[in-house]
């Protein structure tokens, strides 16, 4: 059986109205958004409603299920909106599922004043019959020069 999105659509942001989950790049878009405006209620809403949903944050446990991905989520947004940025790496995509390779640049104040952090994401959506969710959320930690430019390619031979 495929994962179901919730019952509840999306609210927008926009207008107030509603958002289908039409496209994957869509609803990342919403995920995103509710992180840096610290809307748990909207983060939650992108995730399937399955048992089986997965969540990994950078150094953190595999957390497994609806209410223990709330409850990381709500313990990184008590202060407030998550200030983050995305920038997209790489997608591949199916008729029913899609994986977002994103790397996430994270203001976070230190004692000695903010930082940026690089964080690599993998997103991994599912197409379900009331639209796209969000079914594994995997994060690590990027290095500081990762999204830079690449450089040029050597060239071997073989």
């Amino acid at each position: 059986m495929p994962a179901l999105c919730r019952d509840k659509p999306i609210r927008g942001a926009d207008n107030g109205g509603f958002i289908a989950c039409t496209a994957p790049d869509e609803l990342e878009t919403i995920f995103y958004d509710a992180l840096r405006a610290g809307d748990l209620d909207r983060v939650m809403a992108c995730w399937a409603d399955e048992d089986d949903i997965v969540c990994i944050h950078p150094g953190g446990p595999r957390l497994i299920g609806p209410a223990a991905i709330r409850s990381a989520f709500a313990a990184m947004l008590r202060h407030g909106g998550l200030g983050v940025r995305t920038q997209r790496v790489g997608c591949v995509q199916a008729l029913a599922s899609a994986v977002h390779s994103v790397l996430e640049h994270v203001s976070v104040m230190l004692p000695d004043g903010p930082r940026e952090a690089v964080v690599c994401a993998t997103n991994v959506y599912h197409k379900t019959p009331r639209g796209w969710c969000l079914v594994t959320h995997h994060a690590s930690p990027g290095a500081a020069g990762e999204g830079a430019a690449p450089a040029a390619a050597a060239h071997v031979l073989h």
